[in-house]
């Protein structure tokens, strides 16, 4: 290793390797990433729990398994960041929201089950702003989480912690979910990798929130943010472990005979309803143009009912959300959600039974559309949101700016709505700020969009830790 490569610095891959190798210890790097937590979380409030003494626990009970010759997982000794709004055996599920800060979890969700098996050691748990609801992370509770790039842009919501950890080096990866697109805006915000599963991939479930509202159940995910590709595809293949407690958990193959085809790419970067921001442009051309050179086969056009889609991912969220979440964000919310979800509601016709069901009677056939076009078109590049990295709060300063924000986030909207899998992949720097592009597959096939990922991460050569100026002593 070279002598200014710290622990805290490698990918969770090479990482894995150099512990199984005997090369360094999990304790070396737990004690590695905690220093680094102790050095800039104080300023980026990214960690809100750190698990000093349980993860040097852990770490230390890796190696004594490793010296035993026991066998070892794929992130054996590998320090992981785990979001606040599932369940960590004996931390608060908090969710950001203050009067849940003493809802203390007696088990571990399936995931974090699948990643402490596979023998990583979390070492801390991740911000997100009250009820997970906002493109921003900020609560009452926590605090509000800076971008490192820059404090007067968003992280991203509501995985924005997450998002922020695994870009300076505070854990290898980061756990994360997506509704409508809690993954992918705040990856592509920071400059990491972020991997939206299909509905159905990862198990979803905590034992203090089991019922989850219909919409949820259609549409949130699972999954990793890293800072390479081949770090996601490592996480995924360790929480796509199935479980019981979540009956739509499909035992799909993470790989398939041609996961590694170069197939055709729909370049979709222009629609007459929204006005792209060049740097979004920019990005999604570049992305073309290295998929090209590739072999893939790559034409602009539009996959089908797309407004319509997203439209549609609003009105069936927010009409369910009246229902299920809007009398405890009213009475449990800090101000900031209560002016975002008064933002959302402006303006989404309130439905019965009846057009409720229309609605989901739609979305099958928008669905089935979907599905004909990525069979024509296996990869969709598109972007992450139409504007850049929104401003601080923008989303409690109107009902006209939430207007405007959501149809910026239209390209995360569409695909939640579907249940599809996304993948962000940062392309580089757009001035002071990240980057990048979207690459949505068919349903379970993470793999294609992994793999023209990688295609574009090899081209990029982007590194955010280099980007952030980010050393053994940090300057934030």
């Amino acid at each position: 290793m070279p002598m200014s490569t710290e622990l805290w610095q490698l990918s969770a891959t090479d990482l894995a390797a150099r512990i199984a190798r005997r090369e360094t210890t999990a304790r070396a790097a737990t004690e590695s990433v905690l220093a680094r937590i102790d050095a800039i979380n104080p300023s980026l409030k990214a960690l809100p729990d750190v698990m000093h003494d349980e993860a040097l626990k852990a770490a230390d009970a890796a190696d004594q398994a490793q010296t035993a010759g026991l066998q070892l997982g794929a992130l054996h000794g590998v320090p992981v960041t785990i979001k606040v709004n599932v369940d960590t055996a004996g931390r608060p599920t908090t969710d950001g929201i203050v009067a849940a800060q003493n809802n203390v979890a007696q088990s571990d969700s399936p995931l974090v089950q699948a990643m402490r098996q596979a023998g990583a050691v979390i070492v801390a748990r991740s911000n997100t702003p009250a009820f997970s609801l906002r493109w921003f992370t900020d609560n009452d509770l926590h605090g509000r989480t800076l971008n490192p790039f820059d404090a007067t842009r968003t992280p991203g919501g509501s995985s924005g912690g997450a998002a922020v950890a695994v870009a300076t080096g505070m854990g290898a990866i980061a756990h994360g979910n997506d509704y409508g697109g809690s993954v992918r805006y705040p990856a592509w915000a920071c400059g990491v990798v972020g991997l939206r599963t299909t509905v159905g991939r990862v198990p979803s479930y905590k034992a203090t929130g089991p019922n989850r509202m219909i919409s949820n159940q259609q549409m949130s995910t699972q999954g990793p943010l890293t800072r390479t590709v081949a770090d996601a595809r490592l996480a995924l293949n360790v929480m796509a472990q199935g479980s019981p407690l979540d009956p739509q958990w499909v035992p799909a193959p993470l790989h398939f005979a041609n996961s590694q085809a170069r197939t055709k790419v729909a370049l979709f970067k222009h629609h007459a309803q929204y006005t792209a921001d060049a740097s979004v442009v920019n990005a999604l051309e570049q992305a073309a143009r290295w998929l090209q050179a590739a072999g893939y086969e790559v034409d602009e056009v539009e996959p089908p009912h797309f407004e319509e889609a997203s439209v549609l991912w609003q009105h069936l969220v927010f009409n369910d959300m009246r229902r299920g979440g809007q009398p405890a964000i009213e009475q449990m919310g800090d101000a900031s959600v209560q002016a975002a979800l008064h933002g959302y509601l402006k303006g989404v016709p309130v439905w019965d039974r009846d057009a409720y069901l229309d609605a989901l009677t739609r979305r099958f056939s928008i669905a089935r559309d979907w599905a004909v076009f990525l069979d024509q078109y296996p990869v969709l590049l598109m972007p992450n949101s139409w504007e850049k990295q929104f401003p601080i709060d923008d989303d409690t300063r109107s009902p006209a700016r939430m207007g405007e924000m959501l149809r910026a986030q239209s390209p995360l909207l569409s695909t939640a709505m579907l249940g599809l899998p996304g993948l962000s992949v940062p392309t580089g720097m757009a001035g002071s700020l990240p980057a990048g592009v979207q690459l949505v597959t068919g349903r379970f096939r993470e793999d294609q969009a992994l793999t023209a990922g990688e295609v574009i991460e090899s081209a990029a050569n982007f590194s955010v830790l280099a980007h952030l100026s980010v050393g053994a002593s940090p300057s934030f």
